[in-house]
């Protein structure tokens, strides 16, 4: 396989060396070149030959630039090919539980072994074939994000509806025995993959000297599961005898090891009643794209910066608006802020999830719909902020394609967002965006 060249960057090495549109690149210093991990690893070198194909016939290139430098081709897509879409019909799946009559992109699953490197996407390793396999062992691409969920391989097959999913945990020894460092992900499902069986799963993946991290985190359950496999949402008790069993082992590894390994999400804490752990449970933070532990160091960051803040000069009044998890967390922050600071008021709006069922609590699937029912009656300050999580990345609507104008003209506010850091969101207590001009 081979991949046509959009064009090139101007004044870039590749531009100086005459490579055209419509060049194909076949390979660099004798490596096919497939897609963006070959492309992105062999250009690398000091010292190029490059294959193309132009009009049919070969023409090979010979670059000299500085180790690593880029040589400046451009492609259709980032990834030069199709992205992978997912096999998997899982148990759990939320694209499978969203509801009809969405942007047709949002239905989307992708599977793709690429995106675990370049943007740390979680992969189930049933979609994965033979040559990337080897390609990331031979390439040694690490860290490599892995979504397990059961490492018992008749489960694994029953929960993620692909007889192939158990024979895909081999994947797991094979990238242990090559050194690959592997972080991992288990949805959980109350009465499927909690109990022994996930003492199996983290006694397997603790086994793994590679094994980095490993997240646990509650089944997603939305209102739209008609036709679909008849799951529980985790109970008080329930969500306490998990953080349990991963104590267990986590205790373990820090005795042996000196690092947790294992962790809970911030939800099963919330579900439990219990108290969210310090900062220092964390270690170096390594699971936060799986609510690991993002709580508590928004709360850390918040407290730090508040200490280096001055008082706060003239009145400031705002509002925020998140999740129904996060809501206690922001409302302990603002009290503590409001303590210090006499002249600040901000009230904190939870919105509870009517679109996608009240199950669903995290901020990042808040609708916009939501908001304007739910505090289109209120009278807002005429600031409001709202995490970057709430908005599709690198845009500005919501899930729903409700945007950022359409709430403020509804709601008669200025939408702030911020973005998930406690020393951006204590910035924005004390700045307006009129005084930060």
């Amino acid at each position: 396989m081979s991949v046509v060249i959009l064009g090139t960057e101007e004044m870039s090495i590749a531009e100086k060396a005459g490579i055209l549109p419509e060049d194909i690149l076949v390979s660099i210093n004798g490596h096919d070149i497939m897609d963006v991990l070959d492309f992105r690893f062999y250009q690398n070198e000091s010292k190029l030959k490059l294959l193309l194909l132009r009009d049919g016939k070969r023409k090979r290139i010979k670059i000299k630039k500085a180790e690593y430098e880029e040589i400046g081709l451009k492609f259709e897509t980032y990834l030069m090919d199709k992205q992978h879409s997912c096999r998997n019909k899982c148990i759990f799946c939320f694209i499978d539980q969203m509801p009809k009559g969405m942007r047709e992109s949002l239905y989307f699953k992708d599977d793709d072994s690429r995106l675990s490197f370049l943007f740390g996407n979680y992969i189930t390793l049933t979609n994965i074939t033979e040559h990337e396999v080897e390609r990331i062992i031979n390439m040694h691409i690490s860290p490599v994000n892995i979504s397990v969920h059961t490492t018992n391989p008749n489960l694994r097959v029953k929960m993620m509806n692909n007889r192939f999913a158990g024979e895909a945990l081999k994947i797991l020894d094979r990238f242990n025995s090559a050194s690959i460092a592997m972080n991992c992900q288990l949805v959980l499902c109350p009465g499927w993959n909690d109990g022994d069986e996930l003492r199996r799963s983290l006694g397997d993946l603790l086994s793994l000297e590679n094994v980095g991290c490993i997240a646990c985190v509650p089944v997603g359950l939305t209102k739209y599961r008609d036709g679909l496999e008849k799951l529980e949402p985790f109970s008080k008790e329930s969500a306490a005898k998990v953080i349990d069993i991963i104590d267990e082992f986590a205790d373990k590894t820090e005795r042996e090891r000196g690092e947790r390994i294992c962790y809970a999400s911030d939800e099963f804490y919330l579900k439990a009643e219990r108290e969210l752990p310090p900062p220092e449970f964390y270690g170096d933070f390594l699971q936060l794209e799986n609510g690991v532990g993002m709580l508590t160091l928004l709360k850390s960051e918040c407290e730090a910066a508040l200490k280096e803040c001055d008082a706060m000069i003239g009145e400031r009044h705002i509002a925020i608006i998140t999740g129904v998890a996060a809501a206690p967390t922001l409302q302990a922050i603002v009290d503590k802020c409001q303590k210090k600071w006499h002249n600040f008021k901000c009230e904190v709006y939870p919105i509870k999830n009517n679109f996608f069922g009240e199950m669903i609590t995290v901020s990042g699937l808040v609708t916009g719909t939501d908001i304007i029912a739910q505090l289109k009656d209120k009278v807002l300050p005429s600031e409001v902020l709202i995490p970057s999580s709430m908005l599709r990345h690198g845009e500005d609507c919501f899930l729903d394609d409700i945007t950022v104008a359409e709430i403020e003209k509804e709601l008669n506010v200025k939408i702030r967002v911020v973005d998930n850091d406690g020393y951006e969101l204590i910035s924005t207590f004390v700045n307006s965006e009129e005084g930060e001009e």
